[in-house]
């Protein structure tokens, strides 16, 4: 790594890691873009990919300007925010708020391949706020190859060049990046007691039960279940339910002749009328004028 911030020790490595890709947007380009429509709130000023980084090390006590993002996709290494250490391995993320104290450096035995991403502007703390929520910047992801491949498609276009456009397109890129890194964060774990208990509910929409029945199934507390619920999606194990059972009833409205009392029924409402209310208190419209309103 050659850039350096100002006042901070450079990257321990002078001449750069074999086939490593490396953009850095001019800062005059920068200034542009940072007041320029499309970029002005979401902006990449740095990102590259260093493969198998021997002796890796940034340090920086006064933390940068920018959100760093790394994505370590092979190896290891550590990173330190605030005097907090974490390690990082295959399939983690790291989210480093800016000007935070940190440093990062890769395994001695091990040196990680990572993927990173220095970015700026407004909507970069809505973004990574579900992410940092849990107070930790590593997290583990589920769908690690498409976060590399939007890595990839990022790097890809500030190798080609910083225009405006470019730009624009890798701000893009970005935003898809941490969208995907925010809902990785809060998705249930394949397996987990989370994951089975929404899977349960999901094969069974017409049917009911207890959150005190759903939680003895997948072994939790009810208070433990719902509170993973709510982190999750918003709201408790019946909410859950019920967005299941709307779901559902839309699509047999929208792709069916039922009548409403039957499409009540397929979702497990013995009583339409109670149904219809549900409906209409999610919708603002009740079944019937739903299925009459044009879509697509």
């Amino acid at each position: 790594m050659n850039e350096a911030t100002p006042g901070e020790p450079a990257s321990d490595v002078r001449d750069g890691f074999a086939n490593q890709r490396l953009c850095v947007v001019p800062r005059p380009q920068v200034d542009a873009a940072a007041v320029r429509a499309g970029t002005r709130r979401l902006l990449v000023t740095d990102a590259g990919y260093f493969p198998r980084a021997h002796h890796h090390r940034r340090r920086r006590s006064h933390g940068a300007a920018e959100t760093i993002v790394i994505l370590c996709v092979a190896g290891r290494g550590t990173v330190t925010v605030d005097g907090q250490s974490y390690e990082l391995t295959p399939s983690s993320s790291a989210i480093i708020p800016p000007f935070t104290s940190h440093e990062y450096a890769a395994s001695d035995d091990d040196p990680w391949t990572i993927w990173w991403m220095h970015v700026r502007g407004a909507d970069v703390a809505d973004l990574i706020g579900p992410v940092l929520a849990g107070q930790q910047p590593v997290i583990e992801l589920k769908s690690v190859d498409r976060i590399a491949a939007l890595f990839d498609e990022l790097v890809g276009s500030l190798e080609q060049r910083t225009t405006p456009i470019h730009l624009l397109a890798a701000a893009g890129v970005a935003w898809h990046l941490l969208t995907r890194l925010a809902a990785d964060s809060m998705l249930p774990a394949t397996g987990s007691p989370l994951e089975r208990a929404m899977r349960y509910l999901e094969a069974r929409v017409e049917g009911a039960i207890t959150v005190t029945e759903l939680a003895a199934i997948v072994g939790l507390s009810p208070s433990h279940l719902s509170t993973l619920f709510r982190h999750a999606t918003g709201g408790g194990p019946g909410a859950f339910h019920t967005s299941l059972k709307m779901g559902r009833a839309r699509t047999l409205l929208d792709t069916t002749t039922m009548p409403v009392a039957e499409v009540a029924l397929a979702v497990g409402y013995a009583d339409p009328l109670y149904f219809s209310r549900h409906f209409r208190r999610l919708h603002g419209v009740n079944p019937s004028t739903y299925r009459s309103q044009h879509k697509g």
